[in-house]
């Protein structure tokens, strides 16, 4: 709160109510050069429609400050009303962006002496952007990683038939969980993340602490939890001899036979089942379990955790888990798909034979992206064709933000054609999904546009993988993952790089 500095001048939802003076947009200036900051973030009321007091003031602010400042400004960040969630979006962007400027400065810099093209950065959304794009504006990469799985499950869909997808990524530290439907990524227009809500176009992703490095503690009412806390890469779990003695979902893995201890991982780790024994012990004793007890404890609780995400993702949104193939991928995805479609009992599982770089094969797949979101608010009169043709402008495709006249929140629907009608046939078909009825008397408004223009996309082709069919139960190496299949499973090639994973009596 000490850092927050009150500007004069207004504007109001129709227009200037006061202006900004020169005199106050140097003494804010002047007030920031005293606190010393590194990056500032700009946040008025209206900036959305009416920017012109947010650009008059981040000019005079890098004025006197230097360039060696970032500034974030509203507009250009977010675009939407709604102040709140709009400046918690700006103040991110500001506090992440230098950090992430620097690394990516550095990383071209390394491209360039290797005589590589500049580097494009993933963004939240799943398209990519420029570097310099994403070193101003942070806040357009904070769901990169997960949004690189969720590329390539939609590029995996599409070579191989698999429209509905419930998709898993599981590494060390955690789990994403995501959806495709009819091939194509479930997405939102604003998340909260760690706490923030950030008012961004973003894959929809929900996230809990369940990874191969999670720990498992005994809580004060005595019953077993897994996460948040991790491990890490370094010591990482007990049976990587490197120093650990916590237990962790990967030494649960190892004591029950789900990892082969004479394969050698990455970095050169050989894992160590008498670490792994002794860590899982000293839990034991606290719960007053035996060893292979906890242990299965430990995969259960981790396991429990993951479904509840995925609940989260089809149950409480009116989808029904048994109409999706479960991917799981990650490096430790595949351990536990088969445990986790039993228990939503979904029929068919795929694991790509590359699950460890999955993310990776979306990063190179994504194509260039660029979102455009403007507030417009028309009401149900100002919706016609004309009009909706002009918010539309050249977008590659365009979805709209709509709600009943009187409600405070809106559903976004898909249509790329401007046509009246259909928009407001796609609104009344979700609103009666998401809250089971319509009402066709009621006069609509159309609250926010989200135009989105699109690059090429590199041709990638993933045909089925060399691999022969094999049956459960025992753990299979993947190289970059571990697969595991319970007895009654069996996994097969498929399209699209996959191993499809289901019961024998089901082939």
């Amino acid at each position: 709160p000490e850092l927050r500095v009150p500007v004069g001048g207004r504007y109001g939802p129709e227009g200037e109510l006061e202006t900004l003076e020169d005199e106050e947009t140097a003494t804010v200036a002047a007030q920031l050069a005293r606190l010393d900051v590194e990056s500032v973030a700009v946040c008025l009321l209206h900036a959305d429609r009416f920017p012109q007091h947010e650009l008059k003031l981040g000019a005079a602010i890098k004025d006197v400050l230097g360039s060696g400042v970032h500034v974030s400004l509203s507009h250009e960040v977010v675009g939407t009303f709604r102040e709140y969630e709009r400046a918690a979006t700006t103040e991110v962007d500001a506090a992440l962006s230098p950090l992430l400027s620097n690394y990516l400065t550095k990383l071209n810099s390394a491209c360039e002496e290797l005589g590589l093209v500049e580097p494009l950065i993933m963004q939240s959304s799943g398209g990519l952007a420029s570097l310099e794009q994403a070193a101003g504006h942070a806040a357009l990469t904070v769901l990169s990683g997960p949004a690189g799985g969720a590329a390539a499950a939609s590029l995996v869909s599409k070579a191989g038939g698999f429209p509905n997808l419930l998709c898993f990524d599981m590494g060390g530290t955690s789990c994403d969980v995501c959806l495709l439907e009819g091939g194509s990524v479930r997405e939102t227009g604003s998340k909260r993340i760690a706490g923030h809500p950030l008012a961004l176009p973003m894959v929809d992703i929900d996230t809990v602490g369940a990874g191969g490095g999670s720990i498992a503690w005994r809580d004060s009412g005595g019953a077993l939890r897994v996460g948040p806390r991790s491990a890490g890469a370094d010591p990482g779990p007990a049976c990587y001899g490197r120093g650990g003695s916590d237990a962790t979902v990967t030494d649960a893995n190892l004591i029950l036979g789900r990892l082969d201890v004479g394969n050698d991982f990455a970095g050169g780790i050989r894992l160590d089942r008498v670490a792994a024994e002794a860590a899982v012990a000293r839990l034991a004793r606290e719960l007053s379990l035996d060893l292979a007890e906890c242990a299965r404890g430990i995969i259960d609780v981790a396991n429990a955790e993951m479904v509840r995400a995925m609940r989260v993702m089809t149950v409480e949104r009116g989808l029904d888990p048994e109409d999706f193939s479960l991917l799981a991928f990650g490096g430790a995805g595949p351990l536990h798909a088969v445990a986790i479609a039993e228990e939503l009992s979904i029929t068919q599982i795929l694991v790509p034979v590359d699950g460890g770089v999955f993310s990776a094969l979306g990063l190179a797949a994504a194509e260039r992206r660029r979102d455009d979101v403007r507030t417009v608010m028309l009401s149900e009169d100002q919706i016609d064709r004309e009009a909706l043709a002009g918010l539309a402008g050249d977008a590659d495709r365009v979805s709209w933000d709509i709600r009943y006249q009187g409600q405070s929140f809106e559903l976004t629907v898909r249509c790329d054609e401007p046509e009246p009608d259909r928009i407001r046939q796609l609104f009344e078909e979700a609103h009666e999904n998401q809250y089971g009825y319509r009402d066709e008397t009621a006069a609509i408004e159309l609250v926010t546009v989200r135009r989105r223009h699109l690059g090429q996309a590199p041709e990638v082709s993933l045909g089925p993988p060399d691999f022969e069919a094999v049956s459960g139960p025992g753990p299979i190496d993947l190289g970059q993952a571990t697969l595991y299949l319970s007895e009654g499973w069996q996994a097969r090639p498929a399209d699209g790089g996959m191993l499809r994973i289901s019961r024998r009596e089901a082939m």
